[in-house]
């Protein structure tokens, strides 16, 4: 199963709750159009909730980079929330782990963003 995302607004912040696999294919390009379509509504803080991930491959990982990258370019945040053990491995592993704000609690990030 692709990555499923549902969008949803915690004041001006838009929480992306993210399920299944984000694997090359499928899974990356639906991360890949939603930032995107996030962009040009004008929305740029935004929060992913990783919690649901199932499993993220290395094709995953290089599409949360260039999610963080677009976002950054339009002058926006991106941050990471209920990190599963797996995906705070695979950040730990590849060093990433520092470039992006990580949080386990919605709230606190959602503030984090003021």
């Amino acid at each position: 199963m692709s990555a499923t995302l549902s969008p949803r607004q915690v004041g001006d912040v838009t929480v992306i709750d993210v399920s299944g696999r984000i694997t090359l294919g499928e899974g990356s390009s639906n991360l890949r159009d939603g930032i995107r379509a996030l962009l040009t509504e004008g929305k740029k803080k935004i929060l992913l909730n990783l919690g649901d991930v199932s499993y993220i491959d290395s094709s995953g990982i290089g599409e949360l980079v260039s999610a963080y990258t677009s976002v950054t370019n339009q002058g926006g945040k991106l941050k990471l929330l209920n990190l599963t053990k797996r995906v705070r491995d695979l950040l730990q592993i590849t060093k990433l782990y520092t470039v992006f704000d990580v949080f386990d609690a919605e709230a606190t990030a959602v503030r984090s963003f003021s």
